[in-house]
């Protein structure tokens, strides 16, 4: 589900808060071996429009959902 659209200054807040973890150029697959998941946000940062220092694809953001909605929340403030 798309929780929210960013601009590159918000990506860096966020994940200021938030550490990511590079994926890949493409959308991560569960493992076929695994029988659920624990859920977890994905972060896409487009090839035109990833700032100095980040790589274009996929990023987990290792942190508990509550928390990163209410850092989601605190951008619209």
């Amino acid at each position: 589900m798309l929780r929210a659209v960013l601009s590159v200054n918000e990506c860096e807040r966020v994940v200021s808060q938030h550490p990511a973890t590079y994926l890949g150029s493409e959308f991560p697959k569960l493992s076929s071996e695994q029988t659920s998941a624990d859920d977890f946000a994905v972060l896409n940062c487009a090839p035109d429009e990833a700032p100095a220092g980040w790589r274009a694809g996929y990023y987990r953001l290792d942190s508990d959902l509550t928390k990163l909605n209410e850092s989601l929340l605190e951008l619209s403030r």
